[in-house]
């Protein structure tokens, strides 16, 4: 089955001449939506920082003394504030003395000994009257709004792996619903979700409502996702169809962007939400104004509906004569019955599974590999980018540079596929990640932009990685399980992006921890690569027999190689491979 577009306007040698105008405004203000999904994703990066703190004291305090320095105020202590063992000894009005920790306190039984060190007895107690909070940078996070520290810390630390889960609820959900209901009514309902849900976070009023509303948040930004990616396959060309779809994600890298501007602008949780939610407020109010994709409509019988959009279509790229549906139903109706030929030859009659996946030694070796790869880029993608407020110097920035490097790695990445291959351009950029997370772990800490710009290397790489595997994975597996192969993977990858958090949450166990798991992740999913056989050139394959001859001469999984198809049919289904493959692209 060819794209839509393409069928009704083939004939035509002024839409081959390239005047897509209608297609590529829809395109661009489709994608432009992806900068809200950019922005939801990474929010919690500055949203929920831990800043310095210390135990509450009962009572005012008179005088205040960290090391060698005295202030008659806890706040000047921060700016001295070395470590989380540090601690802040403090006189009350009524002259007792006490030294506060973070998630202790203890009341010094001499009060007329007011040094800093004491070897003196001492009374511990916990942190009943609460925290005092470093606002030097941030006002208020939710950190300091709920007091999610010491024995509450991993409440704080579940943020982000419960906003994840709420992507892999919302890419099955909503990739399904898309297909029942039209790729339009879900953008809309998506992104009409993302705005409401996302101001809906900034004034909830404890955590627990605070982690729904973003699990929700998660979900409609992940359904956006996955219908974008869609909605644009079926208006753009097969020619176009790579860069297109690779660049969607550029916009998602503008989002992070945003974050990092965001968070240097605005100091305050709530406000700072608010703000992140507002950016993309016009494509909300503009989204209405986007039609149903004739491709679902002809697929759905509402002939009309789709008539109406592709002379709207011809009209905006000055077609004078558009073609008829009616005209086509008849051509496209015989091409569907061959198709249905076709695919019942190639099917055998059986339904497909995961563990088709894994039905010889030859399959199941790629399938591994391929998952690996999936999941190494996912870990990689979140690790570069969550871990990037804490590499020193200006947070802000760091996070600004770690979203904009992305944007030439897409570029690289399609260059890459067209010019050297996938597999030639896979296995480089791969172990030259694991490389760069060996170099930053001997690159001393007192070096920061050293630090940064490696960081800024790896996660280019990762990103040109992390780009191609979705196109690469398609080319690999035939007709009958590519979808599922596709999925599958999109599993593994938010298996990655659910392990993230926590990866990052290791640097307390050793600083770099992080890069040594990607590092070893990246090195071993590299070497595996070579295994897999380059699909540069090479027509998508529609048989087990196919797909084996890739990589071995073996026989294929179904024990049985089926005839080859007819030249036309080879290329109708392999239209189709390329026109869903990006379907359950995240």
């Amino acid at each position: 089955m060819v794209t839509l577009i393409q069928l009704l306007l083939s004939s035509n040698k002024e839409v081959h001449s390239g005047r897509r105008v209608f297609q590529a405004c829809v395109y661009l203000a489709s994608a432009f939506q992806a900068i809200s999904c950019g922005i939801h994703y990474l929010a919690s990066v500055f949203m929920a920082v831990t800043p310095n703190f210390v135990c509450r004291v009962p009572g005012n305090v008179s005088s205040v003394l960290f090391h060698n320095s005295s202030s008659s105020r806890i706040e000047d202590a921060w700016t001295l504030w070395t470590s989380a063992k540090s601690y802040i000894v403090v006189q009350l009005e009524n002259g007792d003395i006490w030294e506060l920790n973070q998630c202790s306190r203890s009341r010094r039984e001499d009060s007329l000994n007011f040094t800093y060190e004491y070897d003196g007895n001492k009374s511990d107690f916990s942190c009943s009257d609460g925290f005092i909070y470093d606002q030097t940078k941030w006002k208020s996070t939710i950190v300091t709004e709920w007091d999610l520290v010491c024995h509450r810390e991993w409440l704080a630390k579940l943020t982000q792996p419960t906003f994840m889960l709420g992507v892999l609820l919302g890419a099955v959900i909503f990739g399904d619903v898309a297909d029942r209901m039209g790729r339009r009514h879900v953008m809309w309902l998506t992104s009409t979700g993302q705005f409401l849900f996302g101001i809906a976070v900034a004034f909830t009023f404890d955590y627990y409502s605070f982690v729904i509303v973003r699990f929700l948040l998660a979900m409609v930004s992940s359904g956006y996702l996955v219908v974008v990616f869609v909605y644009v396959t079926e208006y753009v060309g097969i020619k176009a169809r790579t860069w297109a779809a690779m660049h969607v994600h550029a916009f998602f890298a503008v989002g992070i962007m945003v974050v990092a501007v965001m968070g240097f602008l605005v100091r305050t949780w709530w406000v700072y939400q608010i703000f992140l939610s507002i950016t993309t407020l016009p494509f909300v109010l503009c989204c209405w104004m986007l039609p149903e994709t004739p491709f679902w409509l002809i697929s759905e019988r509402k002939y009309e509906e789709a008539q109406k959009i592709v002379n709207v279509i011809a009209r905006w790229n000055k077609v004078s004569t558009p073609c008829k549906i009616s005209e086509l139903c008849s051509v496209q109706q015989d091409e569907l019955v061959n198709d249905r030929t076709c695919a019942n030859d190639i099917s055998t009659t059986k339904k497909h599974n995961i563990l088709d996946l894994f039905c010889n030694w030859h399959i199941a070796r790629r399938t591994i590999t391929i998952w690996l790869i999936w999941f190494t880029g996912s870990l990689g993608y979140y690790v570069f980018s969550l871990s990037s407020v804490n590499l020193g110097g200006n947070e802000y920035l760091n996070l600004f540079l770690i979203g904009a490097v992305e944007l030439p790695s897409y570029v690289v990445a399609c260059i890459g596929m067209d010019k050297l291959g996938r597999r030639n351009t896979l296995i480089p950029f791969l172990i030259s990640s694991a490389v760069i997370c060996a170099l930053i772990m001997l690159i001393p800490q007192d070096f920061s932009i050293l630090i940064i710009l490696a960081n800024m290397a790896g996660k280019f790489a990762i990103g040109v990685a992390f780009g191609l595997i979705y196109l690469y994975t398609a080319e690999l597996y035939p007709t009958v399980v590519r979808s599922l192969a596709v999925g599958s993977g999109s599993m593994m990858c938010r298996v990655g992006s659910l392990v993230a958090p926590f990866c990052v949450y290791l640097t307390s166990v050793w600083i770099f921890m992080p890069q040594l798991l990607v590092g070893i992740m990246a090195f071993l999913s590299g070497m595996l690569t070579f295994m897999l056989p380059e699909t540069l050139g090479k027509p998508l394959t529609n048989t087990w027999a196919d797909a084996a001859e890739l990589g071995t001469n073996k026989d294929s999984c179904s024990g049985k190689s089926p005839s080859r198809l007819s030249g036309a049919a080879s290329e109708k289904i392999e239209m189709l491979g390329q026109e869903t493959h990006v379907y359950e692209h995240l």
